[in-house]
């Protein structure tokens, strides 16, 4: 079956679990830079060592539940070129999201998902926003790859296995490029 075309373009087609809303659970996040760029900063001698971007969005996610107070983020890391995070969504918070979603040039499916975007979709999209805000603002060259990773966490082996990893993640750089 050949892939959907939108604007002339090839969609890739979403990732999520299609039996899942994203409107409250426990997840492993990873959001990655275009090209995989050290936007982030570097590690030196086992620890990371944060450009103003990576500052930036250490802040950022400190402030995540003040924006958003569905969501708890318990642990992350930031890397060169990524950033790992727990996000805990919450499913009991009545609070609304104003959609902004355009009629324009309307593509069905992909209107679909947008109409039903979950508030883990809401949180990750208005923190790389707010980051490659800070950077535009700032003249620093800056991109994100689109999308990002998710993994719905089922039960607390998982839970304790993802933590273990994200605690570990700037010590097992070196072995891992």
């Amino acid at each position: 079956m050949p892939a959907e075309k939108f604007q002339n373009k090839y969609r890739i087609g979403s990732k999520r679990a299609s039996w899942h809303d994203y409107n409250g659970g426990e997840y492993f996040i990873t959001i990655c830079t275009k090209d995989r760029k050290h936007y982030f900063g570097e590690i030196v001698d086992g620890e990371m060592q944060m450009s103003a971007v990576g500052k930036y969005m250490d802040e950022c996610v400190q402030k995540i539940s003040e924006h958003n107070p569905y969501a708890q983020i318990p642990e992350y890391v930031i890397m060169p070129d990524h950033i790992h995070l727990i996000a805990i969504i919450s499913d009991n918070d009545c609070r609304t999201v104003p959609w902004r979603v355009s009629t324009e040039n309307k593509n069905e499916p992909m209107q679909k998902i947008a109409n039903h975007q979950g508030r883990l979709s809401t949180m990750i999209g208005g923190f790389k926003q707010s980051v490659t805000r800070f950077a535009r603002q700032n003249d620093i060259p800056f991109q994100w790859q689109p999308r990002f990773y998710d993994h719905i966490i089922r039960d607390q082996n998982e839970m304790n296995r993802i933590s273990e990893y994200i605690e570990n993640n700037v010590s097992k750089w070196e072995s891992d490029i």
